[in-house]
């Protein structure tokens, strides 16, 4: 089964300083690599931006070469948003923030603490939803997983990037392919201008091909 990359959104300035980063721990080619587009930040996560890794494998923490530096790297650029968080501690968008700089460092766990804090200030916050999602299948959990994407769905139910994850999941982690081609079928009509547009008719050439070699 061909691996393919959940989805999380990103600014320029995170994506650059993660290259930066990879690049410097001698691990560019083993992390993600992300749609670098100006959004707000959200919802992805986002929506923030797209994110790709390997899913391949439900747990794709870093290995404990560099999970240290990259959570070192984490805390640093975190600092000043702790700070920030002093002043307001249920601040969605500041718990949001610091939650992306641990995802990005493959700090699943300590993502997912913050993104949880920041959805109890802004419930219907689809894209960190969505993240948070993201952050449990690279944990294995590929059934909280599911539950977030569809309460995410539930509050924005085109969001792009949810349909494209939850997709990936139901057919990675499920072995739904069914499922997968209709989530991605309503991405595509719901969002016509996709940017990983080719990707997905990619996919559902991919999947439909493997239910049709199953039926015969």
């Amino acid at each position: 089964m061909q691996a393919i990359s959940l989805q999380r959104q990103w600014t320029n300035k995170q994506a650059l300083l993660l290259v930066s980063a990879c690049l410097a721990f001698g691990i560019a080619g083993g992390w993600f690599t992300r749609g670098f587009q100006k959004t707000s930040d959200p919802p992805v996560a986002q929506p923030r931006a797209a994110v790709t890794k390997s899913a391949s494998s439900a747990t794709s923490q870093a290995s404990p070469s560099t999970a240290a530096p990259l959570k070192e790297m984490a805390d640093k650029q975190a600092a000043s948003l702790l700070a920030k968080l002093n002043a307001d501690p249920t601040d969605p968008d500041t718990l949001s923030s610091i939650g992306n700089l641990y995802y990005d460092a493959q700090q699943y766990t300590i993502a997912i603490d913050y993104y949880n804090r920041a959805l109890q200030s802004r419930p219907s916050d689809a894209s960190v939803r969505t993240d948070m999602a993201t952050a449990w299948w690279y944990l294995g959990n590929a059934d909280e997983a599911i539950a977030q994407f569809n309460r995410a769905l539930a509050d924005a139910p085109t969001n792009p990037n949810t349909l494209f994850n939850l997709g990936l999941v139901k057919w990675q982690g499920k072995h739904d392919g069914a499922a997968a081609i209709a989530l991605w079928k309503k991405l595509l009509a719901s969002n016509p201008n996709y940017e990983q547009k080719d990707k997905v008719l990619q996919m559902l050439s991919d999947v439909e091909k493997q239910i049709g070699s199953t039926k015969r």
